[in-house]
């Protein structure tokens, strides 16, 4: 999204002023332990440190929680719009004052670097005001049944919305996601993820006395049962996700059972598409841009497979050798940080992994491929920014969404052949065309099978436009009037009149 955001550091902000205090479960407007005070332990990928331990929900604890946002329902659901549009707005202004601790937070927690996240409250205090302007916008419809007969639409919220947000945008997610279902009139519970939980436990203590109680609610949990209690909960009403192909699939199985209505942002294998007549260094830095480095390419809209025309393929590649270096892995709570960690040593492993397959596949390395050594890395999880050239279509990391600092850059020639391979992956998220030629613009965008398309920009949302995928990356489109139509119900009403008086 276009926010702009100051990055100066400020003078003093420690680990153990950023840290949540309470780390039990939030409903009904209180905190509460888990059953049988279960936990589990959340260690920093930047350093290896542990931060603390967090309550581990139970499927009995899943059960409070749900009852407690059931509870709430009705009276927020009674709110008038305007009353809850005034609300989203202070929770919008609250985190707004507190960016930069909640950025340090996140940084601590998922290992992006603090400069980036500060972006990403900003993002979240934006996404929020936008859906609490939207409240009069959920409009039904009047139809014309002849003298005598009233037929009207009108909309309802679900009831309880189960919100599971991923690790890449933890509290930018947990914030921003939560905004279309509350302006609804839903309740919500929020299900943060088990390896960067911290932020949302933070937001919970900021929003304690922003919201009546029951109608904001924050369920940690570790491994999967947690977020499959509540997708399966009779009491909870829709599901959203942010996640993998795979994590998606399994909400869809769980809520099958219930007929619930799911919103789902699923994994990419997003293509940057670059004609002959496009400037190489232009291109060069939106792959760069596109790939997130910041963020490690842990993001499901990262363009990993870099599709360059063969007349500007090696002075591309010559540009990108420049401009990748402006990322270094460093800490992620230092604010010169530009590179940040891999958020486990799974991931991190996982990762290497496809490195070396790229190799032995016949790819060639031209950056990167190596953790790297050194005290601003010491104990964390880091991976240089990686590229290989050569790249083609079968390779298997051209075909499979690596979640890492992975960019696999190939060359083409034959626009039909170059769609083909674009378009033969099974998800379709997104897609950058980078090309002067307006024509030709068009025509890769009506070819492309994926939901949101970029001309000559790469990387930025911007609110209103719908946000969403194809095929398997996904159900629904967010940021847009449509998600927050997405937390409602459709129903119809008609009236006859009684005889005409005489």
């Amino acid at each position: 999204m276009n926010i702009s955001v100051s990055q100066t550091p400020p003078p003093l902000l420690s680990r153990d002023m950023v840290l949540p205090r309470q780390r039990g479960l939030y409903f009904g407007g209180g905190w509460h332990a888990a059953e049988a005070g279960r936990s589990f332990e959340i260690t920093s990928p930047g350093s290896g440190e542990s931060l603390g331990l967090v309550a581990d929900a139970s499927p009995c604890d899943v059960d409070r929680a749900v009852a407690a946002a059931r509870a709430a329902f009705p009276d927020w659901r009674d709110t008038a719009p305007l009353e809850r549009a005034r609300m989203l707005r202070r929770m919008a202004q609250i985190v707004r004052d507190n960016a930069r601790e909640l950025a340090m937070l996140d940084a601590l927690d998922c290992g992006n670097p603090v400069a980036a996240m500060v972006g990403d409250a900003a993002i979240a205090a934006a996404q929020i005001d936008f859906f609490a302007g939207l409240v009069t916008e959920m409009k039904g419809a009047s139809i014309p049944m002849g003298p005598d007969r009233l037929n009207t639409s009108v909309r309802e919220p679900l009831g309880v919305v189960a919100r599971i947000v991923p690790f890449n945008h933890p509290f930018m997610f947990a914030a921003g996601k939560s905004a279309a279902p509350l302006a609804a009139g839903n309740t919500i519970i929020v299900k943060p993820p088990e390896q960067a939980p911290l932020s949302a436990l933070r937001l919970a203590e900021l929003l304690e006395d922003v919201l009546p109680p029951g109608v904001f609610n924050v369920v940690t949990g570790s491994g999967r049962a947690t977020g499959e209690a509540l997708v399966r909960h009779p009491g909870t009403d829709s599901v959203a996700l942010i996640g993998s192909v795979g994590a998606g699939q399994g909400v869809m199985r769980s809520a099958a059972d219930r007929v619930k209505p799911v919103l789902l942002e699923l994994g990419g294998k997003n293509a940057l598409i670059a004609g002959p007549d496009a400037d190489p260094e232009a291109v060069a830095g939106a792959m760069v841009a596109g790939m997130n480095f910041a963020w490690c390419g842990q993001s499901c809209g990262s363009t990993s497979r870099a599709f360059l025309h063969a007349d500007i393929h090696d002075r591309v590649l010559a540009h990108l050798a420049e401009k990748i270096c402006a990322f270094r892995p460093g800490r992620p709570d230092d604010w010169a940080t530009t590179m940040g960690a891999i958020i486990s040593p799974a991931q991190h492993q996982r990762i290497l992994g496809y490195i070396e397959t790229a190799k032995a596949e016949g790819a060639r390395l031209v950056h990167g491929g190596v953790v790297p050594e050194g005290p601003e890395t010491e104990g964390g999880l880091f991976i240089e920014p990686t590229v290989f050239a050569d790249v083609t279509q079968d390779m298997t990391i051209a075909r499979e969404e690596i979640f890492g600092p992975v960019l696999a850059v190939l060359k083409w020639q034959d626009e039909a052949r170059m769609l083909r391979e674009v378009n033969s992956v099974e998800v379709g998220l997104t897609c950058a065309i980078w090309t002067n030629d307006l024509a030709a613009a068009m025509r890769i965008a009506a070819a492309v099978d994926v939901g949101y398309v970029w001309v000559n920009e790469v990387s930025r949302h911007f609110l209103g436009a719908p946000f969403g995928g194809t095929k398997l990356s996904g159900l629904g489109r967010e940021e847009c009037l449509a998600e927050l139509l997405s937390f409602t119900k459709e129903k119809n009403i008609h009236v006859k009149f009684g005889p005409r008086a005489v």
